[in-house]
């Protein structure tokens, strides 16, 4: 069985591998009704194996980089899940053009093309889409609170992709990067409650909170 790491005390229950060259977080998340998979990065029979008997609903891709689209296509023909992508970002996945490293995923077909404020609903979930550019043009953030989920008295989440991390913000100097637009994005993402727990697309968890300190001062933390 491949190894998932699970996330504690959030209004969601959450696992994630760490997955591919770059150690992309591969997010599996589910309310016991719906599950679905955030930005599955390779390896499509490793992540069925981990979701085991579950019945995956939603691929929710939160840009178009191959690291995080990379076993898009071969999930969405395996299960019949629908496949979630920004508008912006969308033709991209669909065909992937070569980026850092000279890289591209197989091409994916995009179900629902999604635009901030849109919200994502698997399940009982419902997740708020945030458009966050700057990373790259179409990057999203999705955000969701209790009582949304299966646990009532849990803590709201934050899926970041690629736009925030623990301590840092995403790369801006890949095509479609903007330094200007990432500072727009941060302040939006500013105006979330401290103790939202944030699932990156690399690296270390975090929260809202704690970047408000270490990422968000740097941009000027008043939400625009």
């Amino acid at each position: 069985m491949a190894k998932a790491y699970e996330v504690q005390g959030l209004c969601v229950d959450v696992s994630y591998l760490v997955m591919g060259p770059i150690e992309n977080n591969v997010y599996l998340i589910s309310d016991g009704v719906g599950t679905m998979v955030v930005d599955p990065s390779c390896d499509a029979p490793r992540i069925l194996e981990a979701l085991g008997d579950a019945k995956l609903d939603a691929i929710v891709l939160t840009h178009a980089h191959w690291d995080h689209t990379g076993a898009a296509a071969e999930l969405r023909a395996a299960t019949g899940a629908t496949v979630y992508a920004s508008a912006v970002d969308a033709a991209e996945v669909e065909q992937p053009h070569a980026g850092f490293a000279s890289r591209t995923a197989a091409p994916c077909p995009v179900d629902v093309r999604l635009s901030h404020g849109d919200v994502v609903r698997v399940g009982n979930m419902q997740w708020k889409t945030i458009a966050t550019p700057g990373h790259t043009k179409g990057s999203m953030c999705l955000f969701m609170v209790p009582p949304f989920g299966n646990h009532a008295d849990g803590l709201p989440v934050l899926i970041s992709g690629d736009t925030l991390f623990a301590g840092t913000v995403g790369r801006t100097d890949f095509e479609g990067g903007s330094m200007r637009e990432m500072a727009s994005s941060i302040k939006k993402l500013a105006k979330l409650p401290d103790d939202t727990v944030v699932l990156p697309g690399h690296n270390d968890l975090t929260t809202i909170g704690a970047e408000r300190r270490r990422v968000f001062a740097h941009f000027g933390d008043e939400p625009s």
